[in-house]
């Protein structure tokens, strides 16, 4: 690769990770008033239509989109213009056909899906999240081939588009139908939870809008003499590297679909609770899965920007530098969510009280979810990094066996658990800390046992898992000293303004303690941007 091949490279990487960034910023933005609006009820309608959207989602934009940039990458560095061309022909009757078949099954199936997921006031919701499923499929064809030709800028500007769509559209409409609700609450929030998903539709029609005018506009009219390949060729080759991929990845999403099934099931069959009472418990629970779920979409620039170098190690056969960049990834993701984690457990009532001024009784009532999940988070983080471990050591099909054995654990769990009336919708984060704990604990040992020089766990844990349970205990006490020293004010401003004050001395304590502990090192910030600097300033070695 040449030195400006290399320099594009590293640039539309930039790109790609600077859109995650923003995306996630807006996502964040957009869910916190969006559960405001909703509530627990209208929450579990959204939450049921965006599980089935993103379940059929999965075989657009798992491993297809991947295929498509991988053939128009090598026929890209092979100058071959009318391979390309042909690639994205044929590629995009495909991705139509299926799109068509997606959105053709929301729309004209909602009832049924609402009904399969015991959930039958969703059905609204479904389908106006219906259009979306084909407009994805024609973005992910696009956006594969327009990153393999080494431009991620198309991508990240689409991506961007979509985000600000659901907290431009989404949220006024959503908030526009709140206002309209007579009657039955229950088929109001239905048409609310459809009036904010709808912003997803729209986002996605925009983006599909702004692709195909860039790709119109940028077309490579150069003559070429190369003989494209055969239709069902490039289909073949299309389905040969996709497919497995998609399989893979859509093992959660199933997993996810049927574990919704049981709750909302056991807690009307078992438990012999409406519809409506069912939904409320149910999105409580959503809601403070909501938290975990943003807080781990940032660890995945950390992998994407660390296990490339630990791949170009065991290339070379330099499995000490390899062993190297892996301890510190580890160590960077223990640093990062133990106390993540730590912090979401010790606060969690104060945060979701915090996150939901309008449904307060919603915020009590998921604190002690959230209590569950602030745990769960550690090893939802450790999971996505021990996946790209295995993926790095050439052991892709072993993260499907390992998410297959958390998810049967997680739905036998919440059909034990959440039908029992002791415990109640309780069942589910216990059952969701359960499910990540198999995972972690099957990859950590598969990690063990392909490393070609073993990672010793305990020196990477013990440490972070000591500071951040101080630091758990220092930010209770501040968020405890501040609450009642504010007590005579505003109880939701009390509580705001105390939570930022345990936060804060959260972060100062395990600051310290990371410090004092030395449980980073030098070598953990070499490949972060300002790392050398950084490491200066804390005095690493």
């Amino acid at each position: 690769m040449s030195s400006k091949k290399k320099q594009s490279f590293i640039g539309g990487a930039a790109v790609l990770a600077s859109a995650v960034v923003i995306v996630k910023l807006i996502g964040a933005v957009y869910k916190i008033p969006l559960n405001n609006i909703l509530g627990s009820v209208g929450k579990t309608y959204f939450d049921t239509a965006y599980l089935i959207y993103n379940f059929l989602n999965i075989f657009a934009t798992a491993g297809l989109p991947l295929a498509i940039s991988k053939l128009t990458s090598q026929a890209h560095a092979q100058g071959r213009e009318n391979e390309k061309r042909k690639i994205f022909r044929t590629a995009i009757w495909l991705f139509f056909a299926i799109g068509l078949a997606g959105s053709m099954l929301m729309f004209f199936g909602a009832e049924q899906l609402a009904a399969f997921e015991e959930n039958p006031m969703a059905s609204q919701a479904i389908r106006a999240l219906a259009p979306a499923v084909f407009c994805v499929c024609l973005l992910a064809c696009m956006r594969g081939y327009t990153q393999g030709q080494g431009n991620m800028t198309p991508t990240a500007v689409s991506q961007v588009l979509e985000a600000l769509c659901k907290v431009g559209i989404g949220l006024p409409l959503a908030w526009y139908l709140l206002g309209l609700i007579q009657g039955s609450e229950e088929s109001g929030m239905a048409n609310v939870a459809a009036g904010a998903i709808f912003g997803v539709t729209a986002g996605t029609i925009l983006s599909v809008c702004f692709l195909v005018c860039y790709m119109l506009t940028h077309r490579n009219r150069e003559h070429s003499t190369d003989r494209a390949s055969s239709g069902g060729a490039i289909i073949g080759q299309v389905l040969a590297i996709g497919i497995p991929i998609t399989l893979g990845n859509s093992a959660l999403g199933i997993i996810n679909l049927i574990d919704t099934k049981i709750v909302m099931g056991r807690l009307q069959g078992a438990l012999l609770l409406s519809e409506e009472s069912a939904a409320l418990l149910n999105g409580q629970y959503r809601m403070a899965m909501d938290m975990p779920n943003m807080v781990a979409s940032f660890v995945y620039p950390v992998t994407m920007s660390l296990i490339p170098f630990a791949a170009a190690a065991l290339a070379q056969k330099d499995h000490a530098r390899a062993n190297r960049i892996i301890s510190s990834a580890f160590r960077l993701i223990a640093v990062l969510a133990i106390p993540a984690g730590v912090g979401l457990s010790a606060l969690s009532t104060p945060i979701m009280r915090l996150m939901l001024p309008k449904r307060q009784e919603d915020a009590l009532a998921a604190g002690p979810h959230l209590q569950i999940l602030g745990v769960a988070l550690v090893f939802i983080c450790l999971m996505i990094l021990t996946n790209a471990i295995l993926q790095t050591y050439g052991k892709e099909k072993l993260p499907i066996f390992t998410v297959v054995a958390g998810g049967v654990t997680k739905i036998v769990m919440n059909y034990i658990l959440v039908g029992n009336p002791e415990i109640n919708i309780h069942g589910a984060p216990i059952s969701t800390l359960c499910c990540y704990l198999v995972i972690v604990g099957l990859n950590l040992f598969f990690v063990w046992k392909y490393s070609p020089e073993k990672p010793r766990y305990l020196q990477l844990f013990v440490k972070p898992v000591v500071a951040s349970v101080l630091m758990g205990g220092g930010a209770w006490a501040a968020y405890g000293f501040a609450h009642r020293l504010l007590s005579g004010h505003s109880a939701y401003m009390a509580n705001a303004a105390a939570v930022l004050a345990g936060i804060l001395a959260g972060v100062i304590v395990y600051a310290i303690l990371v410090i004092a502990l030395r449980i980073l090192r030098a070598e953990d910030l070499r490949d972060v941007p300002h790392g050398q600097k950084l490491a200066a300033m804390l005095h690493l070695r």
